[in-house]
């Protein structure tokens, strides 16, 4: 007979938090955490050799219970690829973050779901190996395996998320803080995307390379001034604001705030700016609520630092 020891060590529940993907300057490279309600996945190891999805609860409960359409189902298939034979996962999901809302909801149960496994195994696998399989599990939502939303809900903070290799942590200044507003309508991340199909003039890459560059060292050397010339979006933004009504009123409600930059959160409708206080954020948060009211929306506000923590294993 198995020890209540043993069978605490067959079951874990893991919550990963929502977060802030592409940051303006990195579409699909560049993502940071949040602090705020997020998705909670319970994983049971079993005998199995397969992964079954048993429940979804919460604020989102229309998803897939089919294992390779779940993208939580989907990253443990892939994570077990990577775990003796035999081993098998039983999952129960509890969404905190709501569906399409540019908040990462999809890679934060992928991310939860990875972790929550891992703390059952007698021999926990790599960060490196936690990253890619949650980066399988996304592609299940977005149909496309990209880390900007799984890296900093795995890891914390601003991450740089590769396609190949390990994601790189970006230092962040204490004092910035990120406001995110989101509106109560849902835009599904595959819409979002297609409005993205056309090609791009060179001369857009290499201004969004600048500010890609410039936002990075503004962090790296804690230099506001810098952030706020680089934190903008010349590539994705242009196409995309018009998926989200109101949006040029909600980004100026953030710039008068005095944000460094404010752009699209993900693939939105989110909308978010960074700013060098607590107090810029928590009053710019109020007025991009109020912009959206202008145009007969209703919203939440979420204010947090931008170096929040990722995901950890709850029970």
């Amino acid at each position: 007979m198995r020890t209540t020891s043993q069978q605490s060590q067959r079951r874990a529940t893991a919550e990963a938090p929502p977060t802030v993907g592409n940051v303006a300057v990195g579409f699909d490279l560049l993502g940071h955490a949040l602090v705020g309600s997020g998705d909670r996945v319970t994983v049971t190891r079993t005998a199995s050799g397969c992964v079954r999805i048993l429940s979804i609860t919460g604020v989102v409960v229309s998803l897939p219970l089919d294992t390779d359409a779940n993208t939580a189902g989907r990253a443990l298939t892939a994570l077990l690829l990577s775990c003796p034979p035999a081993t098998g996962f039983d999952v129960e999901i509890v969404k905190g973050i709501a569906l399409s809302s540019g908040m990462g909801g999809s890679a934060a149960s992928s991310v939860a779901a990875v972790v929550a496994a891992n703390a059952t195994l007698d021999a926990p696998l790599s960060t490196t190996t936690l990253y890619h399989a949650a980066m399988r599990g996304e592609s299940a939502a977005t149909g496309a395996a990209h880390g900007d939303n799984v890296a900093p809900a795995l890891l914390g903070g601003l991450v740089i998320a590769p396609s190949h290799g390990d994601p790189v942590q970006v230092p962040v200044p204490a004092w910035l803080h990120a406001a995110v507003v989101r509106p109560h309508f849902p835009l599904e991340t595959r819409a979002s995307r297609a409005v993205l199909t056309e090609p791009y003039a060179l001369h857009a890459f290499v201004e969004q390379s600048e500010a890609l560059a410039l936002t990075l060292a503004g962090c790296y050397t804690q230099d506001a001034s810098l952030i706020a010339r680089g934190l903008r979006d010349v590539l994705v933004e242009p196409r995309r604001a018009a998926l989200i009504p109101g949006f040029a009123q909600v980004k100026q409600a953030a710039l008068d705030c005095g944000a460094l930059g404010a752009s699209i959160s993900g693939g939105g409708p989110s909308i978010f700016g960074w700013f060098d206080s607590h107090e810029k954020a928590t009053r710019a948060s109020g007025a991009m609520r109020e912009a959206f009211r202008a145009v007969s929306l209703e919203s939440d506000a979420l204010v947090s630092v931008v170096a929040a923590p990722g995901a950890r294993v709850v029970e």
